[in-house]
């Protein structure tokens, strides 16, 4: 599969064929790029990759949102309105936000990527780029500093691969549309605590989603379908705690 075709796309980013990488799911991201139609692309691209995304077009925005929300990963173009990206990185620095960024630029120059580096970016990817090249290094400094996961999730006999993107109860596979899965994942990777539905939207999904949605409750319920009343023998796993959120955990 390939990105929607766009003029600004066709500019950027050379035709591919999509392959799944494996590697941590449901990271929130930051897209900064004021081409909308190449980054309405990405972000519908990095989405079905079960990452939560949020959009700037200029560097005003970018830096705003990147100063006040707590995002894994941003993903910076230089050439942006307002501010261009090398200020975004300088000032972000200054203010002490350690979140790594990875430049995205038409410019293939070594003084532009030594530049970028010093100021502060943590990789630098030269456009037109492979969406499959941009997925890789986003999953590399999402790697950095952190530890991997060797192991698999579970809670009782309900059990998650991050690396395979499979899940599974009593050995049965579960059938999981991309954000169910991010949203089980968040879920089992806070097992036995309690998530508000603010938290649970701003991991899985992303900042511009109206707060007064009912689709966390909704993705719930799909969850429950699939984890508990499918498995009718076996003890519920999703819990409803009235009037603040959700949690998964063992209740034996």
């Amino acid at each position: 599969m390939r990105l929607p075709s766009s003029t600004a796309e066709q500019r950027f980013c050379k035709p591919s064929i999509r392959v799944r990488l494996s590697g941590k799911a449901q990271m929130r991201l930051l897209l900064v790029e004021d081409e909308k139609k190449l980054a309405l692309s990405l972000k519908k691209a990095l989405e079905s990759e079960s990452f939560a995304v949020d959009t700037a077009y200029d560097g005003e925005d970018a830096l705003d949102k990147a100063t006040f929300e707590p995002y894994d990963l941003i993903v910076l173009d230089i050439g942006l309105p307002k501010i261009n990206g090398f200020e975004v990185t300088k000032k972000l620095r200054e203010e002490k936000v350690p979140t790594p960024i990875l430049m995205l630029t038409a410019k293939d120059t070594i003084s532009d990527k030594v530049k970028g580096l010093n100021m502060g970016a943590d990789d630098y990817l030269p456009k037109p780029f492979d969406f499959d090249e941009l997925l890789a290094r986003i999953r590399a400094l999402s790697r950095r500093g952190k530890d991997e996961p060797k192991i698999r999730l579970s809670v009782d006999n309900l059990s998650l691969d991050p690396v395979t993107h499979v899940a599974t109860r009593t050995n049965k596979e579960l059938k999981l549309t991309a954000k169910e899965y991010a949203l089980l994942e968040y879920l089992m990777r806070n097992q036995n605590h309690i998530l508000s539905k603010t938290q649970i939207l701003e991991h899985v999904w992303d900042i511009e989603t109206d707060p007064f949605t009912n689709v966390v409750d909704v993705y719930i319920g799909y969850l429950r379908n699939k984890v508990d009343k499918d498995f009718p023998k076996e003890i519920p796993l999703i819990e409803t705690v009235k009037g603040i959120g959700y949690r998964i955990s063992n209740k034996k």
